[in-house]
């Protein structure tokens, strides 16, 4: 019996050793943030990637506000067309339901965050919006307001 609960408690250590360094090793990997300083349209990440509707500017402002409200993550897209996706704005650790996203969708603003790149994706740790233009791109008078239409 003392046997059998001595090889449980090496092979439980032991197991719990594994998964441990494969914690770290995974940690190990993540790339570290860097620093940066960007200017771009905050976007609804839904619309602009799939193209389901025209997604910029004052013709996409409410639909944005409602994708974001609904937990679309929301997006920062530059003038060369980079996106990234916002995990954290001014500090909140809410994406989802965060004000401060909401009162920014379609504005053009400029950032100064921390961006991890991992696996083919760029994320945004915004720590200060430094700059808000407001809505810039004003689209409604070619493409309507979406989705709905004026």
């Amino acid at each position: 019996m003392a046997s059998r609960l001595f090889r449980r408690t090496v092979w439980g250590t032991a197991f719990a050793a594994a998964c441990l360094g494969a914690a770290w090793a995974g940690a190990a990997s993540v790339p570290a943030p860097k620093r940066v300083t960007l200017t771009g349209e905050v976007i609804d990440s839904w619309c602009q990637t799939t193209g389901i509707m025209f997604a910029l500017g004052t013709a996409h402002h409410q639909c944005a506000i409602w994708c974001a409200v609904g937990g679309i993550p929301v997006g920062l897209r530059t003038d060369d067309g980079t996106l990234y996706t916002i995990l954290r704005v001014d500090g909140d650790q809410r994406n989802v339901a965060n004000p401060r996203l909401l009162q920014i969708q379609t504005h053009q603003i400029s950032v100064t965050a921390d961006l991890i790149e991992r696996d083919g994706n760029r994320y945004l740790l915004i720590d200060q919006v430094a700059d808000d233009h407001g809505i810039v791109n004003r689209t409604h008078g070619e493409y309507g307001i979406q989705p709905f239409g004026e």
